[in-house]
C-alpha cells in the first residue's frame, strides 16, 4: 500500500514520469502505469482524503470478485511432507493434485514457500528427507551402561550400539562388551533383522573396526565389514571425518537413546548384558510406539507402512562372523594361527596367504581362491593337515610309529631311548612328536654322531630334560668343552703381513697406496 501511495505521490505532487517513477521505486513501469489508471479510474486524486485506508484503497484498486475469500485454500502440509518420502513423489506433482482439487489455490512458488515455511517448525529429527528403504545409519552412544560383577565387585563400562532407519527414523539399540570388530558386526547383523529387511546403504562413522582407513574420496574398508555387506546385498557410505551433518539422523538418535532410554535407567544396576538389554529394549520399543508431535503417527508406524516394504529381503542364511588374517607358509606346508597349525599345498612354502576364520571352520586362500579349508582347531597346538598337501616323497612319513621311533632309538643307547618315549608319551599332535624325535635322531644324529647324542641323553635324563632343544643345547655345550684351546700365538699369513726385511731390499717398489711424499 505504501508503494501506491509512493506512486500517486511523485506522479501528481512531484509530475515524475512514468519511467522516473520505476527507476526511483524500482518497479516496472507497466506496474506503475496500471496503479495510475486504476486509481483514476476510481476517481482518486492527490492528496488522498485522510479516511482513506490501506484496505479501502485496495479494494478500490483492485476489487475482488464476489464470493471469493481473501485466503487461498490451505493444503495439508503434513500430508504432503508425508508423501514426499516416496521415490516417485516430487513437489511439483503433489501442487498439481492440490490444484486439481482447489483452482483458485496458491500457483507453484507460493505453494512451495508456504512449505518450506511449515517444514521450518518441525523438529530437527523429521526435517530430513530420506526415501523409505534407502539408508541406516550406525553409531555408537557416548554414554556407556557399568555392568557389575557380582562375584568380584567390580563392574566395566558397556558400549551401546545404535541403528536408525533415514526415513522412518525407526530407531534399534543393542548393549555390548566392547566396541571391537565382532561386536560392530553383531550389531549389524541384529539391527537388520529387528528392521526385518535391508536397506540400500549404511552410513557408519569412521570407527577403526568397520573402517580401516579413511578417506573422503576412497575409504578403505575392513575386508570383514565389506563381506558383511556383500552377505546382505549393500553398500557402506562412511561419513566423512569430522562432518556430522554426513550421519545426522543417527547422530541425533543417539541423543534421544541417551536421554529416553539411557537417562532413566541411570539409577538401574545390571549383572549382566542379558540384563541391561531387555531394560534397554523395553524402552526403545516405547520410544518407536510414541506419537510425533507434529507429525501424524510414530516411529513404528511410519516402519510398518513405509520403510518395511520399501526394504531387501534378508539373506536365506545369516552372517557367520569371520575374522581375517595374513600368515607365511612355513617350510613344513603348514600355517600357525593363534598357536595351532593348519595344512596348505607343499607348492605354497614361503608364500603369505589370507586366513579366514570363523567358530567352525578355517579357510585358506592365495590370489584369491581358496587352497585349503580345515575345521578349527579346539585347542592351542594342534595339528590339521589334509594328506593331500604333502610332497610325494613325504607320504613316508605317515608310516611312522611310536615303535619304529623306539627301535631307531635303540640304536644309540638306552639313555636317548628313555628320552624319545618320554617325547612320544607328551600329550602333544602325535606329528609335532614325531618331528622332534626327527630332529633328535637324524639332525643332531648326523651332525654330532649316535655317542655324543647318547652323551647328552644320559645328561638329559639326570635333569629331566626331555625335548629337543633340550638335548641339542647338551650336545652344543659338550662339543664346546671337548674343542682343543686356542694358540696365544696368532698364526700369521705370510700373504697379508710383508715383515721388516721386506723393506730392507733395496729397489723394492712400493705398492700402490704405500706410497709417501719425499
Amino acid at each position: 500500500m505504501r508503494q501506491i501511495r509512493e506512486i500517486l505521490r511523485l506522479y501528481h505532487e512531484q509530475h515524475y514520469s512514468l519511467r522516473m517513477i520505476s527507476r526511483s521505486l524500482a518497479m516496472s513501469h507497466v506496474a506503475v502505469k496500471k496503479v495510475v489508471d486504476r486509481a483514476q479510474a476510481a476517481g482518486y486524486t492527490w492528496p488522498l482524503d485522510p479516511e482513506c485506508t490501506d484496505a479501502v484503497l485496495d479494494q478500490a484498486l483492485y476489487p475482488h470478485p464476489q464470493g471469493r475469500p481473501l485466503k487461498r485454500p490451505e493444503p495439508d502440509w503434513s500430508t504432503i511432507h508425508h508423501e514426499l518420502q516416496r521415490k516417485e513423489v516430487t513437489l511439483a506433482l503433489l501442487w498439481l493434485e492440490y490444484k486439481q482439487q482447489w483452482p483458485d489455490g496458491y500457483q507453484y512458488t507460493q505453494f512451495c514457500a508456504h512449505y518450506e515455511h511449515w517444514a521450518q517448525a518441525l523438529d530437527v529429527v523429521l526435517r530430513h528427507h530420506h526415501t523409505p528403504g534407502d539408508k541406516m545409519f550406525v553409531d555408537y552412544a557416548g554414554v556407556t551402561v557399568p555392568i557389575h560383577d557380582a562375584i568380584t565387585g567390580g563392574e566395566f563400562p558397556a558400549q551401546v550400539f545404535v541403528a536408525t532407519l533415514g526415513a522412518s527414523n525407526y530407531t534399534f539399540v543393542e548393549v555390548q562388551p566392547d566396541q571391537s570388530l565382532a561386536s560392530w558386526i553383531q550389531g549389524h547383523v541384529h539391527a537388520v533383522e529387528a528392521f526385518q529387511g535391508v536397506p540400500l546403504a549404511v552410513v557408519p562413522d569412521n570407527l577403526r573396526s568397520g573402517v580401516a582407513h579413511p578417506d573422503r574420496y576412497e575409504p578403505v574398508l575392513t575386508v570383514t565389514y565389506q563381506e558383511w555387506a556383500h552377505h546382505y546385498h549393500t553398500t557402506i557410505l562412511p561419513a566423512r571425518v569430522r562432518k556430522p551433518r554426513d550421519k545426522s539422523a543417527v547422530e541425533i538418535h543417539v541423543k534421544i537413546v541417551e536421554q529416553h532410554v539411557l537417562g532413566p535407567l541411570r539409577h538401574q544396576t545390571f549383572f549382566s548384558l542379558a540384563e541391561a538389554n531387555t531394560a534397554v529394549q523395553a524402552l526403545v520399543d516405547q520410544l518407536n510406539r510414541r506419537p510425533f508431535q507434529k507429525m501424524p503417527g510414530s516411529r513404528r508406524t511410519r516402519w510398518e507402512q513405509e520403510e518395511r516394504p520399501a526394504l531387501q529381503a534378508l539373506p536365506a542364511q545369516r552372517y557367520e562372523f569371520a575374522e581375517w588374517r595374513h600368515a607365511r607358509v612355513h617350510i613344513d606346508y603348514h600355517i600357525e594361527v593363534l598357536g595351532s597349525y593348519y595344512s596348505v599345498p607343499y607348492t605354497l612354502v614361503q608364500a603369505v596367504v589370507d586366513v579366514r576364520m570363523t567358530a567352525t571352520l578355517v579357510e585358506i586362500f592365495y590370489d584369491q581362491e581358496r587352497v585349503a579349508s580345515h575345521l578349527r582347531a579346539s585347542r592351542p597346538q594342534m595339528w590339521m593337515t589334509d594328506p593331500h598337501h604333502r610332497p610325494a616323497h613325504h607320504q613316508a612319513v605317515l608310516d611312522w610309529t611310536p615303535d619304529r621311533f623306539h627301535a631307531w632309538a635303540g640304536q644309540f643307547g638306552p639313555a636317548t631311548t628313555h628320552v624319545i618315549d618320554q617325547i612320544l608319551a607328551t600329550p602333544v599332535y602325535p606329528e609335532d612328536s614325531y618331528r622332534r624325535c626327527l630332529g633328535i635322531l637324524q639332525g643332531l644324529g648326523r651332525r654330532y654322531g649316535s655317542a655324543a647324542v647318547e652323551a647328552a641323553a644320559v645328561r638329559a635324563v639326570d635333569s629331566r630334560v626331555f625335548s629337543y632343544r633340550g638335548i641339542k643345547h647338551l650336545c652344543e655345550q659338550a662339543a664346546t668343552e671337548q674343542a682343543p684351546p686356542a694358540s696365544n700365538e696368532a698364526e700369521v699369513s705370510p700373504g697379508n703381513i710383508r715383515g721388516a726385511q721386506y723393506y730392507d731390499q733395496p729397489g723394492q717398489a712400493l705398492p700402490k697406496g704405500d706410497e709417501t711424499p719425499s
